[in-house]
């Protein structure tokens, strides 16, 4: 390549390559090989750069896993036991009539549809709803004193992914390789599975990246395996003509068109961000078939995900692809447990168990319940879960106080709501913070998305608040002006 880059650039800006004679297309494209390598150079050099800036001491994780329960997760039903509450069953909640649920009047006092139990060393309670869950509650950290702003279940969802309950904020997997970037070349930095009935409320802004440069967001990937992992990577079944050979020279000729664009709009990032998305894609036609084929795992491995039932195994095959992505050296793992909050056919498509707690927690809690913990299981047995931030949380939980008719169902309640995490630098067998006698608002150490959020960049080696990026006037974080590390459940 030219010793000056932008020499280089100027000389060859209206090159036409249709026109160009063989000896000219050879020294364009060098060079245009050469660009794209000191381009990816340049980038990782700001980014390590960047990173440095917000590291102030030695990372305990490498990866994070976040599970997402959308809809809105009881916890009086699941994590928060609430003795008080089941004394005083079936008497006023609100005996004034002072209070206005989200959608209801406050019925009568609701225990837990499920008995509670003490477990593992920690003796730490846990509904029955979760029994081999329970088997791991010594590696468990539970926040039992979470609340949120809203209790719109669009808006809940945008702040606990992204510390704001406006659309157009930058996600917290974002914000990570923003901050990391990557380890592999073959595979995104962060990957989103959605559940498979379906996006969550608020759909993909829950991953998006925001403000921040576009090459950030999310790569989603279907978990049917009847479903190319990644849509439109590969050509229809019925272009029988087109193969990986015969498209090499045609991709090759688009990538030195697309460079020439690029070089005539420099700080485009969304155009650069558009590149290496296909740059990628090509190689991700390698990479992707062969993370979400799991035909290599044992029936061992099969039986511990559930993959064999209806009910949990699609989300099964979600917990799996997440052990074998971040196996890999995928940084940032979502994956969704429950789709959009629409009325039920014979259950909610999520945790919204307005009518019926019984039989939505009912199913949900064992889809949960199988898929996380064999991840935690399988992670652990990888030797993967020390470096592995798990995290597990909704977006706001439910009233103690029954609703509905029957009082079969839970309101939604943004005061109160359970967040566990293992692995990765956690404390297990701890709880942190606490709910009023009957579970119905955040008393002992009240915690925000902020807090959670500062406590996992903490556990990657990130500072909080000085992983930013400026905009508008305004240098922004994830954590907004707020959080702290929840020094109580790290080790």
């Amino acid at each position: 390549m030219p010793t000056n880059s932008c020499m280089w650039i100027e000389e060859n800006r209206k090159v036409n390559p249709l026109t160009m004679s063989r000896r000219e297309m050879l020294r364009w494209t060098g060079g245009g090989l050469g660009w794209i390598a000191t381009r990816d150079l340049l980038q990782r050099e700001a980014l390590a750069a960047k990173a440095s800036d917000a590291f102030d001491h030695a990372p305990k994780a490498k990866a994070v896993i976040q599970i997402f329960c959308p809809g809105g997760m009881s916890q009086v039903d699941t994590f928060d036991y609430k003795p008080e509450l089941a004394k005083r069953a079936g008497q006023p909640f609100d005996p004034d009539g002072k209070l206005q649920f989200f959608a209801s009047k406050p019925g009568n006092c609701q225990p837990s549809f499920w008995p509670f139990e003490q477990h593992g060393e920690s003796g730490l309670w846990m509904s029955n709803l979760f029994p081999n869950l329970a088997r791991q509650v010594d590696d468990l950290a539970f926040i039992y004193s979470m609340h949120s702003k809203t209790a719109l279940h669009g808006p809940a969802c945008f702040m606990m992914n992204t510390g704001f309950t406006l659309p157009g904020f930058p996600s917290m997997g974002s914000w990570v390789t923003y901050g990391l970037g990557s380890e592999t070349e073959e595979l995104p930095a962060f990957v989103v599975l959605p559940d498979p009935r379906g996006l969550p409320p608020g759909g993909i802004i829950n991953w998006g990246a925001g403000f921040l440069p576009a090459v950030h967001q999310a790569t989603t990937l279907d978990s049917r395996t009847d479903r190319q992992p990644i849509s439109d990577l590969f050509p229809p079944q019925e272009f029988r003509g087109v193969t990986r050979e015969s498209d090499r020279a045609g991709l090759e000729f688009l990538r030195q068109l697309n460079e020439q664009h690029l070089a005539e709009r420099s700080g485009n990032s969304d155009l650069e961000a558009r590149m290496a998305a296909y740059e990628l894609a090509a190689r991700l036609q390698l990479s992707a078939p062969e993370v979400t084929d799991t035909s290599d795992e044992t029936e061992a491995t099969s039986q511990l995900y559930g993959l064999s039932d209806k009910d949990t195994g699609p989300f099964g095959r979600q917990c799996l692809l997440a052990r074998r992505l971040v196996e890999r050296g995928v940084r940032f793992v979502q994956l969704y447990c429950g789709a959009e909050n629409t009325t039920a056919k014979e259950i909610r498509p999520n945790w919204d168990s307005h009518e019926d707690v019984v039989r939505d927690h009912g199913y949900w809690g064992r889809v949960l319940d199988t898929g996380a913990s064999a991840l935690l299981d399988d992670l652990r047995q990888r030797g993967l879960l020390d470096e592995t931030l798990v995290i597990c949380t909704t977006e706001f939980g439910r009233q103690p106080a029954g609703q509905g008719n029957r009082a079969s169902g839970r309101d939604h309640n943004a005061g109160a709501f359970t967040a566990w995490l293992a692995g990765g630098g956690i404390r297990g067998g701890v709880g942190y913070g606490a709910t009023d006698e009957l579970g119905f608002a955040a008393v002992e150490h009240p915690t925000y998305c902020y807090d959670l959020h500062a406590t996992a960049l903490y556990l990657l080696g990130i500072d909080h608040t000085k992983l930013t990026f400026y905009h508008n006037g305004i240098e922004r974080r994830l954590t907004d002006v707020h959080g702290h590390i929840i020094r109580e459940i790290i080790n």
